[in-house]
């Protein structure tokens, strides 16, 4: 590792979840990000409020800047500090237009999509040594994953090397079932390292990616309160019917089709989870108001989780939806980052949007071995604060059998 830390520029920067990682390795040196703190399209520009967010914890102010329309120029000129011949790039365009989740995405092609081949120019600008890509498996084998292939001719043509594969995140202790692409591009002379190279031999024991590893330990508190030690542990206001229809549910993983066959729990079902039983949709339906399990990984966290409505997302025991808290650590945020806004909803969108930090800075160990040379050992590629611990490595049984 050299002296002087390797400059980090993070574009599409959200609530800082890629940078994060970085942020936490010693060496590297974030020195600008870019974010126009989009909530939904129709809301315009500085929604979301995430840049806060970003520079309460990672010490660097984001551009508030339209990646979209700014050119590449404009861009290196606004930021901060140089970036010139930089030594790492990120860039996590939006994932919505991508996404299976969202049934128009099959026919049609979100305009945002188009984010993705113009990073291409911010690279040919910035000239990275490094450049890492976060998003939806989608982004490499959806219906409009010619985005992607753009990008990754634009960077070959530029002489880089591209890595991109799809993983299932629990694989690297992340307590969530969340799959995402990666892609890691490295100038020609780097030698190009990916996550598997990383873990290879390894993996996680099962109960390290866990929701009752993750936030088991967190104290309680009430639907709508706030606990006193910590602003981040609150959760959206849940009353009358609505907090009554999570009470009846059966702890540890219950859900709306629990309700069925009791009259006096079948009065909680609204008209869409009625139409549900009709179609014999319940498997596909059954994910909406239910509740976590303690000894499986969350489902997936969307943008769109600051409801009980809009997913599993109601804790385990507890009658209410999970805090804003509890959703980052299984989000694999550190426990005391901070998450800043007015809205509480905008805290959980935040959340939803963020890449990992628990695996980003797993990625930061990678683009420093690209960068020197040198490997980590498993047990450095930690993040302090995580609900992942050195101890939950062990030997996958194929490395047993070649020690033997």
């Amino acid at each position: 590792m050299g002296l002087q830390a390797s400059r980090v520029v993070d574009l599409f920067s959200g609530g800082g979840g890629m940078s994060c990682g970085y942020y936490a390795h010693p060496a590297f040196n974030l020195v600008g990000a870019a974010d126009v703190e989009v909530g939904k399209p129709s809301t315009g520009h500085g929604a979301i409020g995430c840049n806060d967010t970003y520079a309460a914890n990672l010490k660097v102010d984001p551009l508030a800047v339209d990646l979209s329309v700014i050119s590449a120029d404009e861009l290196a000129e606004k930021m901060p500090a140089n970036v010139d011949d930089l030594e790492v790039l990120l860039a996590c365009p939006p994932c919505t237009g991508f996404s299976r989740a969202i049934s128009k995405n099959w026919a049609e092609d979100d305009p945002r999509n188009s984010l993705v081949a113009r990073v291409a120019d911010h690279v040919a600008r910035m000239k990275p040594r490094v450049f890492m890509m976060e998003n939806v498996p989608q982004l490499l084998n959806g219906n409009f994953r010619h985005h992607f292939t753009a990008l990754r001719d634009n960077l070959q043509g530029m002489g880089y090397k591209v890595h991109a594969s799809s993983h299932a995140l629990s694989r690297f202790g992340l307590p969530q079932q969340r799959e995402r692409a990666l892609v890691i591009a490295v100038a020609s002379d780097l030698p190009l390292y990916t996550l598997e190279d990383l873990w290879r031999g390894y993996e996680v024991k099962a109960e390290a990616a866990t929701v009752r590893r993750a936030i088991a330990g967190l104290p309680k508190v009430a639907a709508g309160a706030t606990h006193p030690d910590d602003p981040n542990h609150t959760s959206t206001l849940l009353k009358g019917e609505s907090l009554e229809r999570i009470a009846a549910m059966p702890h540890d993983g219950g859900s709306w089709p629990d309700l069925l066959g009791h009259p006096d729990t079948e009065k909680y079902l609204i008209p869409s989870m009625w139409k549900a039983v009709e179609r014999g949709r319940l498997n596909s339906y059954c994910d909406v108001y239910g509740r976590m399990a303690w000894d499986k990984p969350a489902p997936t966290i969307k943008r769109e989780c600051s409801h009980v409505g809009n997913g599993r997302y109601s804790h385990p025991e507890q009658d209410r939806q999970c805090t804003v808290r509890e959703l980052g650590i299984l989000q694999g945020f550190p426990s005391d980052y901070r998450f800043v806004g007015s809205s509480r909803k905008n805290l959980y969108r935040q959340i939803g949007d963020a890449v990992p930090p628990l695996v980003s800075y797993q990625l930061a160990w990678v683009a420093q071995w690209i960068l020197t040379g040198e490997k980590p050992d498993l047990e450095q590629v930690v993040l302090p604060n995580t609900s992942l611990r050195v101890d939950d490595f062990v030997a996958t049984e194929a490395a047993q059998l070649t020690l033997v």
